[in-house]
């Protein structure tokens, strides 16, 4: 006789919603973190365009944004624009390699030697104030009214975030792990590659950041003062024609392209310092926002 009580097969269960995959979960809490910035330029461009239409602000001067916007798009469809802003690129690339080249180098030797940083305070501090605008007369007489004084202006004005925050990094290494490695025999260039560099790694980052904002602002400028060819002469020759729309379109051009090598920059630093306690955590939080959803689904 078969048995009658069999066990019953337990009931199937309804598959729960799945956890968002990690990928998913960083892209969302990235615009999470974004939506702040993005209503704040909104009411930025609507403001501005009610200013501009209510008659607040000459609409001769200052077109709405919507026109600022028409018109950059249309200058984005021409090869002369994108020319414009690939020469302003090159000044700020060519200005900021040249200040990362003296600035860092400088920076680990200063840092590095007590005697050396004590001896020249001063002359930096001396040099660090003088705006690169009022070397232009000079540059001019020197070099002309190329690429050379573009270049120059913004290597100099970019040298000094990056010397500085250079300095400081090394003057933060913790001295018992630099002193217990040089008990031991370590050589000096091996105390910089192992602990130096990657101590001072977050500084040194953060001056390049500083120091790429400032080179893109002193090429710019250097185009309006001196003329060479670049987003800044273009917005020059825009006042100059009247061409209002056109002028505030480069200039937001400009806006943009400061963000955009801000932006850049730090994801490169994120990338390349995740190891670094300071990194950790800004990473660490979208796992721990997928493990909370997951405990709650």
């Amino acid at each position: 006789m078969a048995k009658a009580d069999t066990l019953a097969a337990p009931p199937r269960q309804r598959p729960g919603p799945r956890a968002p995959s990690r990928a998913t979960g960083r892209t969302l809490r990235r615009l999470r973190l974004s939506l702040p910035s993005l209503i704040a330029t909104l009411i930025a461009l609507a403001i501005w365009e009610t200013l501009a239409r209510t008659g607040v602000m000459p609409a001769r001067w200052f077109p709405p944004a919507t026109t600022v916007l028409h018109k950059l798009a249309q200058l984005a469809a021409t090869s002369s624009y994108w020319t414009s802003v690939g020469n302003t690129l090159r000044g700020w690339g060519a200005g900021l390699l040249l200040a990362v080249a003296i600035g860092v180098p400088l920076g680990l030797l200063i840092g590095s030697v007590p005697l050396l940083y004590r001896a020249l305070r001063v002359p930096i501090e001396f040099f660090r104030p003088i705006p690169s605008v009022a070397l232009i007369p000079l540059l001019v007489l020197v070099l002309g009214l190329g690429f050379s004084t573009k270049v120059f202006l913004a290597a100099f004005a970019a040298l000094w975030p990056l010397l500085l925050q250079t300095i400081y990094g090394v003057q933060d290494v913790e001295p018992v792990l630099r002193d217990t490695l040089r008990s031991y025999g370590v050589g000096p260039l091996r105390r910089l590659l192992l602990v130096t560099l990657p101590s001072a790694g977050p500084y040194i980052a953060t001056g390049l950041r500083l120091s790429s904002s400032i080179a893109l602002i002193l090429s710019v400028t250097a185009e309006l003062a001196i003329g060479a060819p670049g987003i800044g002469n273009d917005v020059i020759a825009a006042q100059n024609g009247g061409a209002s729309a056109d002028m505030y379109a480069l200039i937001v051009t400009a806006g943009v392209l400061g963000w955009l090598l801000s932006e850049g920059l730090r994801r490169i630093e994120r990338r390349l310092l995740v190891w670094h306690p300071a990194y950790r955590p800004a990473e660490a939080e979208p796992e721990a926002e997928l493990a909370a959803e997951g405990s709650r689904a």
